[in-house]
């Protein structure tokens, strides 16, 4: 039986229990799902776990109604039911909130919550007072401190996160299904959203949360469900297990934690700059990296990291300091006077600013170099083919044909063919702004091993980071910042969590 909570009459949300049972899904001779059964209920957060390719996506599209079951049953309250489109299923109270957000940047909050389904006053025109007054009112029930006639596009990601589950909350949604939610954002918007999240628990909603990011897991959820190959593998209560079980259960075998290590041979100076300094976003920056080097670049929202070698790439021009390539001064005019200077640089945001959606997976691999290989403007395919099957094989890209979409691939993958794309132009300082960003922890250990390799030959590599772990695990040491300057850097045994969020927040070490 189903139980009212206490929202208004325009927001009431009732508890559900969803069970899917024996759920199977071929695509060809490509069997996606095989026998999957899972349950959840109206106020609790469960994880669904697996690396990409393990059937989390196709599953939860069939909840969603944007895939179709092959066999199985899906139960709600008991009830058998069947979803042809996504506009069923959230009739029934299941929102998906996917992991590139479905907001229009140039409207304000509230008409982005009722798009669709806009309040109208008896003479036909938008009741744009009830309208906000109605999003006022769930801002306050969900304790988020907002504006209503904010503009999206004013909004960090976070709270865009947090007006798309709004807006889940407002059409009733019992279920709400989050795809990857904090791929993209700093420790403090995490912090924002978990807050809402188990706000929402509170409420009776039940959350299904996909992350690659298992100590988030550990943090936020109760229950786990691991897919592998189509298959549920483990499931169970998350206070019965470590980070290193659940990566265990996603790629069937135990996945290291530990630093790594490498034969270092730190050799001459790539890079170095001297009171750097662009707008607001950073001042009077001072460091240097050497070949073989791998330098590690952390800090929390508003840091500046980002812009800071987004300069030094030639996207922005500093507003004062030095910059200088293997010892000379140099002027970085653009991203493409930086890569003749040996410079390459993988983007945060892969799917808004690495990859190409319209173009093939070659075609994406091999974009940077069509100058460099191609003669009277006619680009050299042969010779692009054969060096990104150098490429394919060196990163170990899982795919298929090299004229495929580039969507055709998994998040690791994708990630790989752009760092094919950098590679294949022979940097000798290698930017690489959050690397593992919305990779599954499998593609991740791949990435931290190319990133080894490459230090070893006697590339100068440069991590940006927001999660400390990671700083930790692969670099030689660490600058932090705050607020666009350099708070602190550590090495060795000083490079701990703890330490990174002291310079992080501001603090000073002893």
């Amino acid at each position: 039986m189903a139980v009212a909570l206490s929202f208004n009459k325009s927001m009431e949300v009732m508890a559900l229990k969803v069970e899917m049972k024996n759920i199977y899904k071929s695509f060809g001779s490509n069997h996606v799902l095989k026998d999957v059964s899972i349950s959840i209920e109206g106020g609790e957060i469960v994880a669904l776990l697996g690396e990409n390719g393990a059937g989390k996506s196709t599953l939860m599209n069939i909840l969603g109604g944007v895939v179709k079951k092959d066999a199985g049953t899906i139960l709600l309250d008991g009830k058998e039911v069947e979803f042809a489109t996504p506009a069923q299923s959230q009739d029934a109270g299941i929102a998906f909130i996917h992991q590139e957000l479905n907001l229009i940047n140039d409207l304000p909050i509230y008409q982005n919550l009722f798009l669709g389904r806009e309040i109208k006053s008896k003479w036909g025109f938008l009741d744009l007072e009830q309208m906000i007054c109605e999003t006022e009112e769930m801002f306050k029930k969900m304790n988020v401190d907002l504006d209503p006639r904010t503009m999206v596009r004013e909004l960090d990601a976070s709270y865009k996160q947090i007006v798309e589950i709004c807006r889940a909350m407002m059409m009733n949604a019992s279920i709400i299904i989050m795809d990857e939610p904090t791929s993209s954002l700093t420790e403090q918007e995490i912090d924002r959203v978990f807050q809402m999240m188990l706000t929402m628990k509170e409420h009776g909603v039940g959350i299904i949360f996909i992350s690659h990011k298992l100590n988030e897991v550990m943090r936020v959820c109760q229950r786990y469900l691991v897919l592998r190959d189509g298959k549920l593998v483990a499931e169970g209560d998350i206070k019965d297990v470590t980070t290193r079980d659940l990566a265990r259960f996603m790629v069937g075998h135990d996945v290291r934690t530990e630093p790594l290590t490498r034969e270092k041979r730190v050799g001459d100076e790539v890079l170095r700059v001297e009171g750097l300094s662009y707008q607001n976003a950073f001042r009077d920056v001072n460091f240097s990296v050497r070949t073989g080097e791998i330098l590690g670049v952390t800090g929390l929202l508003g840091d500046g990291r980002s812009e800071l070698f987004q300069t030094i790439f030639g996207v922005f021009r500093p507003t004062s300091g030095k910059i200088f390539i293997n010892g000379k001064e140099t002027e970085v005019k653009s991203p493409g006077h930086a890569l003749q200077l040996g410079i390459g640089y993988l983007p945060p945001n892969r799917k808004e600013n690495g990859i190409i959606k319209d173009m093939n997976i070659i075609e994406n691999a091999s974009i940077a170099t069509w100058p460099k290989f191609s003669k009277w403007g006619i680009i050299d395919s042969k010779r692009h083919e054969e060096l990104f099957d150098d490429q394919r094989k060196s990163l170990k890209i899982k795919m298929e044909k090299n004229t495929n979409s580039i969507n055709s691939l998994s998040g690791g993958n994708q990630q790989k063919v752009i760092l094919a794309r950098w590679l294949s132009a022979g940097p000798k300082l290698l930017i690489l702004d959050n690397p593992t960003q919305g990779v599954d922890v499998g593609a991740k250990e791949d990435i931290y091993d190319i990133i080894m390799k490459l230090a070893q030959e006697n590339i100068a590599i440069i991590v940006l980071s927001g999660e400390a772990q990671e700083i930790i695990r692969v670099c030689d040491r660490a600058i932090v910042m705050y607020h666009g300057v350099i708070q602190g850097e550590i090495s060795g045994k000083t490079m701990t969590e703890q330490n990174i969020m002291t310079l992080a927040t501001g603090g000073q070490l002893n």
